[in-house]
């Protein structure tokens, strides 16, 4: 039964705390083969007062936020079509890259790239996935399109898997896959 204990300083919310509590849970998963609930996790917070660096008081640094969340908040102005606030979410050299494209670098691209391939498509969601890979948070989202062909013909259950890469809290790659040409293929 692994037992990890963390030091950290006071400031976080219960809910960082908590998110704290699920990665480090998740981290021993990835290498003991206990089950969630075998696995004990106890954080040991400090006031600021009580921790030096260097000679120096230090406070917490701000929690990063939750990279999946991001994501759900991304694809919600995405397809809200509030293109401002989604072109608000992305980093310095962002690039999107779907099937068959060179990689996109503004919505915009996009926008006029899908124009002629259907009338609207949706999403609906099966799941998001986080961990953290190469100094970035990867953010994996998985589901179904759905929407309408350009001839208004209505097509629904197209696999999807998203792969976005987080840095700074901002999108700075998505990586499309899906069915789409295989099914309009039929």
């Amino acid at each position: 039964m692994p037992i990890v204990e963390a030091h950290i300083l006071q400031g976080y919310s219960p809910t960082e705390k908590s998110r704290l509590s699920s990665a480090l849970t998740d981290a021993i998963r990835f290498v003991v083969p206990a089950p969630d609930e075998a696995i004990t996790v106890m954080l040991h917070e400090y006031p600021s007062e009580a921790y030096a660096r260097g000679g120096q008081h230090r406070q917490p640094a701000p929690a990063l936020p939750d990279p999946a969340q991001i994501v759900r908040d991304y694809l919600a102005a995405m397809e809200a079509r509030d293109l401002d606030t989604a072109q608000g979410m992305l980093g310095d050299g962002f690039q999107m890259v779907f099937p068959a494209t060179q990689p996109m670098t503004d919505l915009s691209e996009l926008i006029a790239w899908s124009k002629g391939r259907y009338r609207f498509v949706k999403k609906t969601y099966d799941g998001f996935d986080a961990m953290h890979s190469g100094g970035v948070a990867v953010v994996y989202a998985r589901g179904t399109l759905y929407g309408e062909w350009m001839d208004g013909t209505p097509f629904e259950g197209i696999r999807f898997i998203d792969r976005f890469e987080i840095s700074g809290g901002k999108i700075v790659r998505q990586d499309v896959w899906n069915d789409m040409a295989e099914v309009r293929a039929k």
